[in-house]
């Protein structure tokens, strides 16, 4: 028994076979006998599921249906499992050669593996069975008038029950089946192949006319094919032209102009041929042009002259180039012309003018078309405007009027169309491809233009506006975006509106391409070249390049229009064919071949497997196989037994066998046998079976104080067989095992434990197969009492540096570093800090590289690509950090391309014709190169010009002329020597922004109360705000009060209100006041033109308090107090209301209310008695009520218990009258005069008692008088202590600039070094004497106090 079908189709018992529908029954208008449907419960109907014979009839229309539908596939029958559970209910169809089994046999239900899972499959088929038996209509004639079998179809299609449908495609599906190539390289290598292209050119293939032309083609296949071209449908000859050449290996054309010759000379249509000797593959008709960028045609543009408010058209008229070139409008001077919805050009690259303005005459207008290929910009004559007007002054603050074009004398008018010309207009666009619709509409003022589709609405998600609204894009368009589509141009004057009929048609797409076929020989198969398109494209087939119909013919080959059937395929069948579908907007072209292969079955893995599996999992058997036809794979176990399959077992369609748990009784060899007509082979696979890696005895939670010994224990039960590892963790983190720990089989020891041994421990035990865990936390107590042990008195420090830095385990991305650490200075190291240095960005700068525990003195260091790393470990314990080790040596990793790309990427506008592109640089260790360096690309964004480049060394580009405030779509991607780095993300930026145009208008003012008022106004057009839209703003200054006599400051205040908003409230306002107010637009720039300035007034307020409110006790009668007026009366004062309560202690009176005139600033209060003090609150009063309360209170009497503040209160009181102030001064005046006399006395000198105070004799020297004091005078003239005697005997004066010797009677005073008076005061008793210093004395204040003494 031969099976063709793909493996597991069918099972070991119960299989059938169904009588063959031959071409005899067909040719006789009938069909052979249907199959008795035997079940549990009778014969099958379609009526449901009854055992009578009634059924038969109906039974025999459908089978003889059927039988005529499969009239190509009559040589093969259907065997079909039904497991009737219920009607709907179908299993698999296989087939098989004709006469296998009887003919006479009856169908039977059974059942295989296979059955449940195509049963699935089955079901979700039926969504799809309509489409699919469309493709069977192509099948061979059933019978005379077999040309009609069309509505045959579609009754048959009627009356079968679904599950018969679902039956008949599972059938056809298994039919085209194909065998897949492995793509194991022995097998790759082994099998012949036709050839298939894997590269080739563009269709439209445009080439530069300064390069070499280079025409891609690649093809594989086995043996290697070899190429040759046609050009526009006739050989072309290579070895004929010295300019061009092949690629070895590869059909690729070059095409060399270093020696000569003209690029054009060679444009033309060229196809590629790939040929083996199984087949030719073809290419698709590659059309080569040149580029080509014409100049622009000289003429001279006279000026063009134009009425104000009139519309106008600048016409560009580009020369036509290869591809189009990007059209854009600059002034001579090349500066961009600004577009807004009155100006803005057109997709046919004009410049339309909705209405002239005067401004319009600043510039000239000239048009720019910039090539792709040859990056040339060519610009046309510029054009000059001369407007006419009535309102010759071109007054910039007309602009922001709000009826600018009434003041400038434009008349108003209805709009009208610019392009398209009329109401309607007609346009084609190929499914896949953008709808770009454009409606530019004249009026004044500027129209505005809204998009609609009839009988429906805009594609959302496709749909896009573009040139302020003007143009409608609808991207990847589908047939259903065909319809009429309107643009509506409207402003005040009134609207109109155009119609777009737009159609969709569509060149080839595929619904079924061709695929490889590879089949067995005797195998049968098909080729399915489905395609659709508008109009409905044409089919052609070809084989090895040539027209199928001129081919040699093949019986075995059946062409049934999208469809080529193969029967009984032979080794000479392979070929390689083209299916070709075209219409007038395109083709498609595809290569399939068909390829026999007859490989007896091979297996793909490595023999004699073992694998171990641990107890209770679920594990695979892969068994990788390949043959053609295709093998039928069986498993079996320990080398007997029926085939594996169901229960614990599953086998998979590629051949694995699934145990879906593993028990001991499954240990055994288990054999895979491949079988096909050609032969067998098989694999065997020995599974062991192996008990669980477990943790019996867990590490337990622990609390342990610091110093004490910790044990946490992890016992472990595993095979024996297996090798068993147990590891530690420490917070997650691999645990280094210091000096302080010891690890054993089952249990991790802990010696001295300190603070930095806190945390969660993990048992880690595993084998090659499994592993278990277990978690415990260790928690640590400090230890507060005295320390008892040398190490804990001795003080603590900073730890020495590491030392002995070695670098091993050289790897291109990581290396070890191992230090030898220093004395921790009795306080344990807790971390290091490794540091790296880099010599080529930041020579001799250190940067952090990665920390460690305390516990480690070797780390792996993972490093970047190109840096030449020194490092050097700092230690830190709880003292501090200790002074950086030694440097290690130097070690520089190979280069690559980056990784990554700057961050940070901005675009913004320093100036409103630029943007500045900034990035943060890369450092070194993202470098990953020399020569680093970014690729800046940007293009306006929502366009579909190219993308602009340059390549910058830094860290900011700065893009010149452009226009205002443009969104830009930026890329900056980083490159090095070695390559680029990734693609980069795409960021949006903005260019310069300039100031608002424009003003908000319809500004209206409501006042709210007496300090704030409500704002609203009328939205600015976004295109007059050139820049993101910041703010609305609201400058307003107070002009005047409403009381004439009060001064007010005129600063300007401000009120900011964010975002697009359209009110707002201004609050902190002065009431009874005059204002001004006007509003401007903010954007980053700054503020736009101010609105029309607004008056408004706030009405009277509430009065602010009284100033200077002031309480005086000038005796324990009466209280005075004063104030005065308010500060900001914020109205008419109608009076001052005065409240007051005496209070003693917690003891509080009856509240006393005085009202005053606004005129009178003093009252005075009776005391009710001595005691008690007083509450006093004052407010004023306007027509709107009291204002804001001043609040003071009485001083203490002295009888109170705070005798110290009510004598600082009286004092404070006293010190403010006349009478004291003067008292004070003659009391200090006389203070002053008694010092001064005491002071002289004590100069002069006296007759002081002191002879009894002195312990030693008197000489007979000493002067005395008779009462036996010593005198003290100066009479005797001695020299004064300090002065100088001359020669002659006199003495002369010391120089002094604080001396009194103006006010002296000798004149001969002096201050000393100290700044004490020494010098003598002779009272001068001789008459001479006396007159010679008499003016002297008369006139001295220290002679007129000494005689007072």
């Amino acid at each position: 028994m031969r099976r063709l079908a793909a493996r597991g189709a069918a099972g070991d018992a119960g299989e059938v076979a169904a009588p063959a529908a031959d071409s005899t029954h067909c040719a006789q208008g009938r069909s052979p006998s249907p199959p008795r449907l035997v079940t549990s419960s009778g014969i099958y109907s379609d009526a449901g599921m009854s055992g009578t014979d009634q059924s038969r009839p109906r039974t025999t229309q459908w089978w003889q249906e059927i039988s005529c539908w499969l009239g190509p596939f009559s040589s093969r029958s259907f065997v079909c499992f039904l497991p009737f559970f219920s009607p709907r209910l179908i299993d698999v169809c296989a087939i098989w050669d004709t006469g296998v089994l009887p003919p006479t046999a009856d169908w039977k239900g059974a059942s295989s593996g296979v059955a449940g899972a195509r049963l699935n499959e089955a079901e979700t088929l039926s969504s799809i069975q309509e489409a699919q038996l469309e493709r069977l209509e192509v099948a061979t004639p059933c019978g005379p008038g077999s040309r009609e079998r069309g509505p045959v179809l579609r009754m048959a299609r009627q009356q079968l029950p679904p599950w018969v449908h679902a039956a008949i495609l599972l059938c056809l599906l298994s039919l085209g089946r194909a065998i897949e190539i492995p793509m194991d390289p022995s097998i790759q290598n082994e099998l012949s192949q036709p050839p298939t292209i894997t590269k080739q050119s563009v269709k439209d293939h445009i080439v530069d006319p300064r390069d070499n032309i280079l025409i891609e083609c690649e093809a594989k296949g086995n043996p290697a094919p070899s190429f040759h071209w046609t050009r526009n449908s006739r050989f072309f000859n290579i070895a004929k032209d010295p300019r061009v050449s092949m690629k070895r290996r590869s059909g690729t054309l070059v095409i060399d102009f270093r020696s000569g010759g003209r690029p054009e000379e060679y444009e033309g249509e060229y196809q590629c041929f790939a040929r083996n000797k199984f087949g030719t593959a073809l290419s698709n008709r590659i059309r080569l042009q040149v580029s080509k960028s014409p100049l622009w045609p000289k003429e001279n543009l006279d000026p063009v002259v134009v009425q104000e408010g009139a519309p106008l058209t600048l016409q560009c008229n580009p020369p036509p180039g290869l591809p189009s070139p990007v059209i854009f409008w600059m002034s001579s001077t090349m500066d961009p012309i600004t577009q807004d919805k009155r100006v803005s050009q057109g997709h046919n690259g004009d410049l339309y003018f909705s209405n002239v303005m005067l401004q319009d005459m600043q510039t000239d207008y000239s048009c720019n078309a910039r090539f792709h290929f040859t990056h040339t910009i060519q610009q046309k004559n510029a054009f000059t405007l001369k407007v006419l007007t009535n309102h010759p002054h071109n007054d910039s603050s007309l602009r922001n009027h709000p009826d600018m074009y009434s003041a400038r004398g434009v008349a108003e008018r209805t709009p009208s169309f610019m392009y398209p010309q009329g109401t309607a207009s007609s346009q084609m666009v190929l499914r896949g491809m953008d709808l770009l619709l454009e409606c530019i509409a004249s009026g004044v003022p500027t129209p505005d233009i809204a998009w609609y589709k009839k009988g429906g609405d805009l594609p959302s998600d496709k749909a896009k506006f573009e040139n302020f609204n003007k143009a409608l894009r609808i991207t990847n368009v589908s047939e259903e975006d065909s319809g009429e589509y309107f643009c509506l141009a409207s402003n005040k004057m009134g609207s109109i509106r155009h119609t777009i009929s737009v159609r969709v048609k569509a060149a080839p797409y595929w619904l079924d391409e061709p695929k490889n076929l590879i089949l067995a020989p005797g195998e049968d198969g098909r080729l399915v070249c489905r395609a659709s398109g508008n109009p409905k494209p044409t089919i052609q087939w070809m084989v090895n390049g040539e027209p199928l119909q001129s081919a040699p013919p093949n019986p075995n080959r059946e062409v049934a229009g999208d469809t080529i059937i193969f029967r009984d395929t032979q080794i000479s069948s392979r070929a390689v064919y083209q299916c070709n579908t075209s219409n007038e907007h395109g083709y498609l072209l595809a290569n399939a071949f068909v390829s026999v292969l007859d490989v007896p079955p091979r297996m793909l893995s490595p023999r004699n497997q073992l694998i171990r599996v641990i107890l209770y999992n679920r594990t695979r058997l892969d068994c990788p196989f390949f043959g053609s036809p295709i093998p039928t794979l069986r498993w079996f176990k320990n080398g007997q037994g029926s085939n594996l399959d169901g229960g614990n077992y599953h086998v998979y369609e590629n051949g694995s066998l699934e145990i879906k748990m593993i028990h001991k009784e499954d240990q055994g060899i288990y054999t895979c046998v491949a079988t096909n007509i050609l032969g067998k082979a098989e694999n065997q696979v020995r599974l062991e079976v192996k008990d669980p890696t477990r943790i019996f005895r867990m590490p337990e939670d622990q609390v342990a104080k610091r110093g004490t010994t910790v044990q946490l224990e992890c016992r472990v039960k595993h095979d024996p067989s297996l090798k068993l590892t147990v590891s530690w963790l420490k917070d997650d983190e691999p645990l280094y095992i210091g000096n302080r720990m010891k690890k054993e089989d089952d249990s991790l020891t802990i010696f001295g434990v300190a603070e930095r041994d806190q945390g969660s421990y993990t048992c880690v035990a595993s084998t090659e197969l499994d592993q278990d865990l277990a978690k415990a936390y260790l928690t640590v107590l400090a230890d507060q009492a005295t320390p008892t042990n040398r190490l804990a008195a001795l003080p603590k420090g900073r730890p020495d540096r590491p030392r002995d830095l070695e670098l091993t385990d050289l790897a291109e991305r990581s290396v070890r570093l191992t230090w030898i650490p220093g004395d921790d200075n009795n306080s344990p190291i807790t971390d290091y800090v490794v540091q790296f240095e880099e010599d080529q960005f930041q020579p001799g700068v250190w940067h952090d590289h990665s920390k460690f525990p305390g516990s480690v003195n070797s780390a792996v260091l993972q490093l970047s690509p190109y840096v030449n790393y020194q490092f050097r470990v700092i230690a830190i314990n709880e003292v501090g950090s200790s002074h950086p080790s030694l440097p290690s040596e130097r070690y520089r990793t190979s280069g690559a391309p980056p990784e990554s790309n700057p961050a940070d990427v901005k675009g913004e506008g320093t100036r409103k014709n630029n943007m500045e592109i900034t990035w943060t640089p890369m450092n070194a260790t993202s470098a990953f190169g020399p020569n680093l360096r970014y690729i800046v690309k940007w293009r306006r964004r929502e366009t579909r010009e190219s993308w602009n480049n340059v390549t910058v060394w830094g860290s900011r580009y700065v893009v010149g002329q452009t226009p205002v405030y443009v969104p830009y779509e930026i890329r900056v991607q980083a490159e090095n020597d070695f390559g680029k780095g990734p693609e980069p993300d795409t960021v949006i930026g903005y260019s310069g922004e300039d100031y608002p145009r424009a003003a908000p208008t319809d500004v209206k003012i409501r006042v709210l109360n007496s300090t704030a008022i409500s704002l609203q106004w009328n939205r600015v057009y976004s295109d007059t705000v050139q820049g993101l839209l910041r703010e609305y703003r609201a400058y307003y200054w107070r002009e005047s009060s409403l009381l004439k006599s009060l001064w007010v400051s005129q600063k300007r205040q401000q009120a900011s209100f964010p975002g697009d908003r359209l009110r707002g409230v201004v609050p902190r306002l002065f009431p009874y006041s005059n204002y001004k107010l006007e509003m401007v637009v903010v954007n980053g720039r700054g503020d736009g033109p101010r609105s029309e300035t607004k008056e408004f007034t706030t009405p009277e307020g509430v009065p602010s308090a009284p100033r200077r409110f002031r309480v005086r006790q000038p005796n324990l009668e009466t209280i005075n107090l004063e104030w005065d007026h308010p500060e900001h009366p914020n109205g008419i004062l109608t009076g001052y209301t005065l409240r007051y309560v005496a209070f003693n202690g917690t003891k509080v009176g009856k509240q006393i209310v005085e009202n005053f005139s606004p005129n009178q600033t003093k009252f005075t209060v009776q005391r009710a008695d001595p005691v008690s003090r007083y509450r006093f609150t004052l407010s004023a009063r306007t027509q709107v009520g009291s204002g804001e309360a001043v609040t003071e209170e009485s001083p203490a009497p002295p009888n109170e218990a705070t005798p110290t503040a009510a004598y600082t209160n009286n004092q404070a009181d006293i010190a403010t009258q006349g009478w004291f102030i003067g008292l004070m001064c003659a009391i200090a005046l006389l203070v002053l005069i008694l010092l001064i006399v005491c002071f002289i006395k004590r100069s002069r000198g006296g007759k002081y008692p002191v002879r009894e105070k002195k312990d030693v004799p008197l000489g007979p020297e000493d002067p005395k008088e008779e009462d036996g004091s010593f005198d003290y005078s100066d009479e005797d003239n001695k020299p004064l202590q300090g002065s100088q005697t001359s020669l002659d005997g006199t003495i002369k004066q010391q120089e002094s600039d604080d001396s009194l010797v103006d006010y002296g009677e000798g004149g001969e005073g002096q201050f000393n070094e100290d700044g004490s008076f020494i010098g003598q005061y002779t009272v001068k008793k001789d008459k001479e004497e006396t007159e010679g210093n008499e003016s002297s004395e008369a006139t001295s204040p220290v002679n007129a106090i000494y005689s007072l003494a």
